[in-house]
């Protein structure tokens, strides 16, 4: 069957990602069947029109009121609400979903795309992180499939196909560094909103752009791996790589590193996640490797990035801290965002809120669904400490 006849459903198109994934659906001349988005109701209207999907849904029902009268020429059904959206994830044609949503939220719609048996094009590394147990049970009920478009991990799949045994001595996870490698912790201090969202080298939404500055990101992204992969955290080393041509890399037991590399553009894990195992001309320019000056590779300075390390030791502790790191992450980001604490204030919220959870070793939905509010009141209240 030719790729174009497949029809596919981007979740959170209106965001980075989400964006980025419209025009990878354009450029391999997929049948688009469903966007959902949360408020956005301009750009949700212009991907409609360019798209012309079956159903559109806003979880905002305001919003999706407005768009609805705006597509009243159209043939294209508008929803509203988040019941309204996993309904339609549930009965949408579309073979492979993008999980383009953002955070917490991204976790019922994976788990509805598992239910109903499609593909996920994984981008909401969340969902992974603090319920990855529930969801992978889904997929194999179900005979869905997830394939990751994080580029770490698009990496990682990549490494292992045609290794069927997959004897794995370590992971290597690399990191750019973000915007401020080098920096003491005391330089840190000061660094301001916009300093934060400046990413030498990835184009991303405000969150992760900031949780890239701070490795909180890195650390999710090791907790994503041992959660994919199937390895210990010990068997996760990060390397920080400031040229992000070499996406992640396989050591085998044998000592044999394979390593994937290409332009640091988010368009053409999209696309591999969708078209697997075929590979289409991409949206993403060449790697010249002759014009490289150089490749270079450093240990992370776990000392002034801690969070890195929290990562690692909630992996290691598992439970619900997993969910309780990103539930607190997700509040203290907003709030650094909004300007009420600084850059460094993250790292110490985040850490005040773990370190003072009691961990539940084999958590429920329901007890993730509880230590996820209970995070996010504690941040809170760290929060408002600080400012009084």
């Amino acid at each position: 069957m030719e790729f174009q006849s497949k029809r596919i459903a981007i979740l959170g198109s209106t965001g980075s990602v989400g964006k980025q994934s419209v025009e990878v659906a354009q450029n391999i001349g997929a049948t688009v069947d469903l966007l959902t988005a949360g408020s956005n109701v301009d750009l949700l209207e212009e991907q409609a029109r360019l798209l012309n999907p079956k159903t559109c849904v806003l979880s905002d029902e305001k919003s999706a009121r407005e768009l609805k009268n705006r597509l009243s020429d159209t043939n294209v059904r508008v929803l509203g609400g988040d019941k309204a959206m996993l309904e339609a994830i549930a009965s949408s044609n579309a073979e492979v979903a993008v999980n383009a949503v953002s955070g917490f939220a991204g976790l019922y719609p994976a788990i509805a795309c598992a239910q109903s048996g499609k593909r996920i094009a994984m981008s909401n590394k969340e969902a992974i992180v603090i319920a990855y147990k529930f969801l992978k049970a889904e997929i194999e009920k179900h005979n869905a499939e997830m394939i990751p478009v994080d580029s770490e991990h698009s990496a990682i799949f990549q490494c292992l196909q045609g290794s069927a045994d997959n004897k794995i001595k370590k992971i290597i996870l690399t990191s750019s560094g973000g915007p401020f490698r080098g920096k003491s912790r005391g330089e840190l201090s000061s660094i301001t909103a916009k300093e934060a969202l400046s990413h030498p080298t990835w184009k991303m939404g405000p969150k992760i752009t900031v949780d890239s500055a701070s490795l909180m990101n890195k650390g999710f992204e090791v907790i994503e791996a041992v959660r994919l992969f199937g390895v210990a955290p010990e068997q996760i080393e990060v390397v920080v790589h400031p040229q992000s041509i070499m996406h992640s890399a396989i050591e085998y037991i044998d000592n044999s590193i394979i390593a994937q590399m290409g332009a640091p553009d988010m368009r053409t894990c999209i696309q591999y996640a969708i078209t697997y195992p075929e590979r289409k001309e991409p949206l993403a320019s060449s790697l010249d490797l002759a014009k490289l000056s150089k490749l270079t590779f450093e240990e992370p300075d776990m000392n002034t990035f801690t969070l890195l390390p929290l990562a690692y030791h909630t992996i290691k502790e598992d439970g619900i801290l997993p969910a309780v790191l990103n539930a607190a992450d997700e509040i203290a980001v907003d709030a650094f965002l909004k300007g009420r604490i600084g850059f460094t204030d993250i790292f110490e919220v985040v850490s005040n809120v773990v370190y003072g959870f009691e961990n539940i070793k084999d958590p429920s939905l329901d007890d993730i669904d509880l230590a996820d509010k209970e995070a996010r009141i504690k941040a809170g209240e760290c929060i408002n400490s600080f400012l009084n």
